[in-house]
């Protein structure tokens, strides 16, 4: 499995909202900072959406804009235009007197919001941007993307049976695909997206998330890739934010919060899974890193998706 992939399936990336809105000017919305990531597909017309004390940056007809860490921002079709927050909004449509409204609405607004359980606080999603900006046309990804945000509010508009698991694959395709694209758009230089687009460092992130339970050493991690030791572990440290071993063992506690809750296996099978040879070692490890026994954590886990 390639390391975007695994970072997904520990951080269970769902669509929770989506919804489109017909917009006649002037507009605006202000949006207050949340724990969801938020996207915005521009289907008709041009808006501005801006996080407070920054650039403003402008859509145009099929761009997507990614908010990944849900920062407070503003959406509006002119930054002189009068702006209402969301909840004013939505209760003027429950209401019938719903907010910009009119018969030819300028614009046409595909809105939704994604949730990451709490594993997203893998330093891949902090790395991100406070604003992605994909533009509408251009490579294959453009298009796949454009495809994939119509898919989903399709299916979000006309619930059907499978609707959820439809909306948290589509959600995960739309996810990976404006990473993809940032990618290809920014080429960025620091960070965990640098390291995946380095061959050697990407390369050793895949050998621990396949792998976990190898009994890795900085010296066979460097080994495998080719490199001194010292260089590996400067340059994994400079690219990641932190020491090849950290990163190890915060992946080996993410993964064997996703076996204790997907799998019905002893703890120490999960512990023999995830690189530790008792179950006592790999217990004091788990509760220094998330407070938690891996019993307790797998009970409230359970309980939280019964």
């Amino acid at each position: 499995m390639d390391v975007l992939s695994s970072i997904l399936k520990v951080t269970r990336l769902e669509a929770i909202v989506c919804s489109t809105s017909m917009l006649k000017g002037p507009w605006g919305l202000d949006v207050a900072q949340t724990g969801e990531a938020r996207f915005y597909r521009l289907i008709k017309g041009s808006c501005i959406v801006s996080l407070y004390n920054d650039q403003p940056v402008t859509m145009g007809e099929g761009d997507i804009v990614y908010i990944p860490h849900g920062d407070s921002h503003w959406i509006a079709d002119s930054a002189a235009s009068r702006r209402v927050t969301i909840n004013e909004y939505v209760k003027s449509q429950t209401a019938g007197t719903p907010f910009f409204s009119g018969p030819e609405p300028e614009t046409i607004l595909a809105a939704g919001h994604f949730s990451y359980n709490e594993e997203g606080t893998h330093p891949f999603l902090k790395d991100l941007p406070p604003i992605i900006h994909i533009r509408g046309y251009g490579t294959l990804h453009h298009q796949f993307l454009q495809h994939t945000g119509y898919v989903i509010h399709t299916e979000r508009d006309h619930e059907k049976p499978g609707s959820r698991m439809m909306l948290k694959s589509l959600a995960e395709m739309l996810f990976v695909s404006v990473i993809r694209t940032y990618i290809e758009q920014s080429v960025p230089e620091t960070g965990f997206l640098a390291a995946l687009n380095d061959s050697q460092i990407s390369k050793a992130l895949s050998i621990m998330h396949n792998d976990p339970a190898q009994d890795w050493t900085l010296q066979s991690l460097a080994k495998s890739v080719a490199m001194s030791r010292s260089v590996f572990a400067g340059r994994f440290k400079s690219l990641v934010g932190e020491t090849p071993l950290s990163y190890l063992t915060n992946w080996r506690i993410n993964r064997a919060k996703e076996l204790l809750i997907a799998e019905k296996i002893n703890v120490s099978d999960v512990a023999f899974k995830v690189g530790y040879q008792s179950e006592a070692a790999f217990t004091r490890v788990f509760k220094a890193r998330t407070g938690k026994t891996p019993a307790m954590y797998r009970r409230i886990g359970l309980e939280d998706t019964a």
